[in-house]
């Protein structure tokens, strides 16, 4: 079935074939009777790793495998998506090891972005917590772990798609007493002040920082950090502790419609910047909350990709180096100056990482939203430069528009990762609109390298 396709950011909009399965023999059919394909989940990805002329939806491949509630394994097919996972396991007293700011990705989407949280600096991204998969390669059905066809695994975790489609996971969960977030919030009167407060709670397993992208002088990015940790029983208050695992209410708010594009300009984002940052009335606040508003206050707010209008955003998330929060400086020095500050600018720390392609490494990462307009990607381009100045690279799960060269220059290990997509996907089988903008070589049909 032809239709348009588009991804969370609604840019780009592509033309395209849509199908799905829901057993392992439709997707082999599918397999072999198209000459290129992309597996899709829900479409929460920002920019196009999952569009494709021949797009294939895992969305009907669903079901839970196995889970066992003593030591917390989990196995499903990978189109089960996180706030699915949510509504067994936390009831049971488990959560996910790590989880982005979405709930409703797939599981398969998760590993293929290696997706990381607020708990990175702590406990990794999602591949540290894989035990094993399945992956439908251009080689077959081929299950990998970190023990078994490693190469498979690694290029899988965090490679877009491009080994194959996965089509089940087994992973280990997080062992939780409530279904709550003891958090604290801490207002920081400038950048220089919120990177010493990450260093000072880095004992926290959770942290972010909310930044404001457009103040100047001594109030340059000032910031919200917010950290917690998963509440025990008895830190609950006595209507808390009724039902502590509760599953929170679903989010019922909703944007109906795009926006038209003058609704987001500069003194729109100020002015929510500032409401913002007013909203803590103290310094220091801390409470208790479910774990909804502290992991996806988003996620209340049905469809709200729709108030960037028509035309669609960029979500933009670089990382630098631990060295080069010199570098982090700079980049919202020129955001600033070009005027163009971001509604949800998201600033976290990573821990150390050194997978094959996988987009963390220890150090800073910042995530903003950018409508699509005229000069945006001219504007980018030169971010791009800043980010690559400073040793770091962007977020292949949010890129939309990266140039080529701007990708091979920033992953140290693209070409070793180049060599095990063509062992398992020779000549290109599994194919997106980014991998081709990036221009990988998927070598040939025959290629045994």
């Amino acid at each position: 079935m032809r239709k348009q396709l588009s991804n969370w950011g609604n840019y780009p909009a592509l033309d395209c074939e849509e199908a799905a399965f829901s057993v392992d023999e439709q997707l082999q059919q599918y397999v072999d009777s198209h000459e290129h394909i992309i597996a899709r989940g829900n479409g929460r990805c920002y920019g196009d790793a999952s569009l494709g002329e021949h797009s294939i939806s895992t969305l009907r491949y669903d079901k839970v495998l196995a889970f066992d509630e003593a030591t917390g394994e989990f196995e499903c097919q990978s189109g089960i998506t996180l706030d699915q996972v949510l509504d067994i396991t936390v009831p049971k007293g488990w959560f996910l090891p790590v989880t982005p700011g979405t709930k409703f990705i797939t599981i398969g989407g998760a590993v293929a972005s290696d997706v990381h949280g607020k708990n990175h600096h702590a406990e990794g991204s999602f591949s540290n917590h894989i035990i094993s998969m399945q992956v439908l390669t251009g080689k077959g059905l081929l299950t990998c772990s970190p023990t078994q066809e490693t190469d498979l695994f690694w290029a899988t975790c965090g490679g877009m798609g491009l080994t194959g489609v996965i089509t089940t996971v087994k992973f280990r969960l997080k062992k939780i007493e409530t279904a709550y977030i003891k958090q604290k919030q801490i207002k920081a009167k400038n950048l220089d002040e919120v990177i010493r407060l990450f260093d000072e709670h880095k004992h926290y397993t959770y942290s972010m920082a909310w930044i404001d992208c457009l103040q100047k002088g001594d109030s340059f990015g000032r910031s919200i950090l917010i950290v917690g940790e998963h509440a025990k029983e008895n830190e609950l208050n006595d209507k808390q502790r009724q039902a502590p695992l509760t599953l929170p209410a679903k989010g019922k708010l909703t944007v109906p419609f795009n926006l038209p594009g003058f609704v987001l300009n500069n003194f729109t984002v100020k002015t929510f910047n500032a409401l913002y940052y007013a909203k803590n009335y103290k310094r220091v606040i801390e409470n208790v909350v479910p774990y909804e508003p502290f992991f996806y206050p988003l996620d209340a707010i049905h469809h709200w990709n729709r108030g960037y209008g028509k035309d669609g955003f960029v979500q933009y998330q670089f990382v630098l180096p631990l060295e080069h929060k010199d570098g982090l400086a700079a980049i919202l020095h020129r955001i600033g100056e070009k005027g163009w500050g971001s509604f949800l600018a998201v600033l976290k720390v990573f821990g150390h990482q050194d997978d094959l392609i996988s987009f963390p490494m220890e150090g800073y990462t910042l995530a903003l939203d950018f409508p699509v307009r005229k000069g945006l990607f001219p504007f980018l381009d030169e971010l791009d430069a800043l980010v690559l100045e400073y040793g770091g690279r962007l977020y292949l799960s949010k890129d939309a528009r990266m140039q080529q060269e701007v990708f091979w220059n920033s992953y140290p290990n693209a070409r070793k990762f180049e060599r095990i997509v063509q062992a398992y996907n020779p000549g290109g089988k599994f194919r997106s609109i980014q991998s081709d903008r990036l221009q990988f070589n998927y070598g040939s049909n025959n290629s045994n390298s």
